[in-house]
């Protein structure tokens, strides 16, 4: 008979058992769901970032790192890797989703040739393709995308980072000599941080305050020469420093910038959305300041969702490492004198990996519904202010939770395969040292998610404006009752009020689709009205006991923020499911789904607890099914890794190569053939006891 080898365990099953009942996963089939609607361009970035010529070389000091990087980028030039998202009229493809889903794909190369590749092309050239008009394009994008203008993007300063509003950097219009003056007043208004500044970067697109007639018109961007093309020496009044050696990401030259009075061109604004003309009169398309000022931003969202795809990419990668080697592993004899166990059926490692590995899942078909948004506005197909915003507040809500969940799983898997994982060879502590800026950077998670808040908050408000204080307070108080009975799908979780006694039942609920979507939809609805109510009135407070209002709440808004980002992981997670036609696939997806949905319920338990939403007695079967998911979900966990597509070049870690499997072969042969021969010595545990 022929058998196919069973990946739940040491062993084999009979090929065809699957028809016995037994799902099972076709790999290929989900491996293109996962590759999603740039799996051609994802392919060909996988091949590219598989070649050793652009592979990190652990060992390198910062230096030789540097160098390393630089030529890499060179390398991308030459086969065509970067230049997805500009003009086809200037060699590019107008191919802004696309652009992305390759971009962050070079993340499992080495992180800091995909974050230097987005400094140059993603950030310095972007800026000038979205903030500059055709004259700009032409002038300097050819030299961008030849890599001839190696340059910055010089927003953040060491006294201002997601502040940008508030940069000190001035560009002062001097109307007789029909230039800009860029100046940086004090230290705090260094350009800091700057990705290419203390070597390579021979211009940058600066962000500085214009003011023109005694006039401050915010913040706008300017091209500005740093360096001469030849000597590499910085041009008259331009200085900087090298920022050193940093946690990770160390083949970046990262720097400090300052301006002396240096003067630019007129026309060297980028002046998409504000112009100033020769006599010194500014103008703009968008009257409104504030909505400029967003609108400006807006244009280069495009940073934190290759971040968010980036992050999942390495999450994917430290996921295939670890759940091969825990499907080779073994260690202690919990079940048998002779076998010792496979790591992976031990369930608290089930526990750490398997949820991380929904969590992924769930991370990934988000990010490919912020992908398919962003190339809708970007490609003009839908880029309308609204769509902008929406683009903005789905970028803002799901960066921080990748980036975050990237980070906890590196280090999970990192300890999940013990000292093995901390060697730097298995990749784990380096990719992790590398990822940990991508929390900060491109928006700090922390004050991304304070934006989602308060978008979360204005549609709250527009929803309540008619409604008096006294209604709210009301909504508020029958939330926390646990509104219930009559909405739609809280019937079945409202069982404080009339619970079944059935422990069978409860869990039924909870594993239910619209069960799970409730009660996760319904904490996002409680927290923010919860908050809605305490803020309402504050816009009409002085400023600074309305500031203070706010920040009471801070902590809250934060919190209902996040619930939002993971309400809509899991709403992208059930939407991907509609499109799977293979019954084995769909339901090991479901339990996946259902594993993701069932950790956050769990992770927030005590909140559904206080606010009613669940009973003690519903909430103890919580783990419960969730243990019950792992055991379903081990046989298919090395197909659901596989579905990611990575190979071992992409891997490149000495415990996903195999190698241990065949040193748990080696060793059970040995034992095999001693316990055969009869000749291996005796277990004193076995003998009789010893007479004193």
């Amino acid at each position: 008979m022929t058998e196919v080898v069973d990946r739940s365990a040491s062993g084999t099953k009979p090929a065809g058992s699957e028809a016995a009942g037994t799902p099972a996963v076709d790999v290929a089939v989900l491996g293109d769901l996962l590759l999603g609607r740039w799996a051609d361009v994802r392919r060909a970035a996988r091949e590219l970032a598989g070649r050793p010529e652009v592979h990190k070389f652990e060992g390198l000091t910062h230096t030789e790192h540097r160098k390393r990087v630089f030529a890499q980028l060179g390398y991308l030039v030459e086969n065509n890797a970067v230049h997805r998202a500009f003009p086809t009229r200037l060699g590019g493809s107008d191919d802004h989703g696309g652009n992305i889903a390759g971009f962050e794909e070079l993340v499992t190369a080495d992180p800091s040739l995909q974050i230097k590749a987005g400094v140059q092309w993603g950030l310095f050239g972007s800026a000038v393709l979205h903030l500059g008009t055709a004259e700009h394009h032409d002038k300097w994008l050819p030299g961008i995308m030849s890599l001839e203008i190696p340059g910055c993007f010089a927003m953040t300063e060491t006294g201002h980072g997601s502040d940008v509003a508030s940069i000190a950097t001035t560009a002062t219009y001097d109307e007789a000599a029909q230039e800009f003056v860029i100046h940086t007043p004090f230290r705090a208004a260094w350009k800091d941080y700057i990705g290419n500044a203390a070597n390579d970067g021979l211009a940058a697109v600066v962000f500085a305050q214009l003011v023109t007639r005694n006039v401050n018109h915010g913040v706008h961007a300017f091209y500005v020469p740093l360096r001469d093309p030849q000597s590499k020496e910085f041009l008259p009044g331009i200085g900087g420093e090298d920022d050193g050696v940093k946690g990770g990401l160390n083949g970046i030259d990262n720097g400090r910038l300052h301006f002396s009075n240096v003067r630019i061109p007129r026309t060297n604004l980028l002046n998409r959305y504000g112009s100033v003309s020769p006599e010194g009169a500014y103008s703009s398309p968008i009257s409104s300041p504030g909505r400029r000022f967003f609108t400006m931003l807006g244009t280069l969202v495009q940073g934190r969702v290759s971040l968010d795809g980036a992050a999942v990419a390495a999450s994917k990668v430290a996921l295939k490492t670890a759940i091969q080697y825990a499907s080779e592993r073994r260690q202690f004899n919990s079940s048998s004198p002779v076998e010792e166990e496979v790591l992976l059926d031990y369930q608290r490692h089930q526990r750490r990996l398997f949820t991380r590995l929904a969590t992924t899942y769930a991370a990934g078909f988000a990010h490919e519904q912020l992908l398919v948004k962003f190339e809708d506005v970007f490609s003009g197909k839908q880029d309308t202010d609204a769509d902008r915003q929406d683009l903005e507040t789905l970028a803002a809500a799901l960066k921080p939770l990748s980036t975050w969940h990237a980070l906890d799983t590196l280090q999970e898997c990192r300890e999940a395969c013990g000292g093995a994982g901390f060697l730097i060879e298995n990749r784990f502590a380096s990719l992790r040292a590398d990822l940990d800026v991508y929390a900060t950077f491109e928006g700090d998670n922390t004050v991304l998610l304070q934006l989602v808040a308060k978008r979360l908050l204005a549609d709250y408000a527009k929803e309540f404006r008619s409604v008096d204080f006294g209604v709210l307070a009301r909504f508020v108080v029958s939330q926390a009752a646990d509104v219930a009975l009559h909405r739609t799908g809280l019937r079945q979780v409202a069982q404080f009020v009339a619970d079944s006694g059935s422990v069978q039942k409860a869990a039924l609920a909870l594993r239910d689709e619209e069960g799970q979507r409730t009660l996760l939809t319904d904490r996002v609805q409680s927290m923010v009205a919860e908050v809605g109510s305490a803020l309402k009135g504050a816009n009409k407070l002085p400023q600074h006991q309305a500031a203070a209002l706010f920040n009471q709440h801070q902590d809250d808004l934060i919190d209902a923020a996040r619930a939002h980002a993971e309400l809509l992981q899991w709403e992208a997670f059930t939407e991907a499911l509609a499109s799977v036609k293979d019954p084995g696939t769909l339901q090991v997806l479901t339990w996946l789904r259902d594993l993701f949905g069932l950790s956050l319920i769990e992770t927030h338990l005590s909140w559904y607890l206080m606010n009613g939403r669940l009973s003690m007695q519903r909430g103890r079967t919580v783990g419960a099914y969730i243990n019950r998911l792992l055991v379903k979900i081990r046989p298919h966990a090395l197909d659901l890794v596989d579905a990611f597509g990575y190979g071992p070049e992409h891997l490149r870690a000495a415990i996903a190569s195999g190698a241990e499997q065949q040193r748990q072969d080696e060793a059970r042969d040995y034992f095999q053939a001693q316990r055969a021969s009869g000749s291996g010595p005796l277990e004193e545990k076995n003998l009789p006891a010893l007479k004193g």
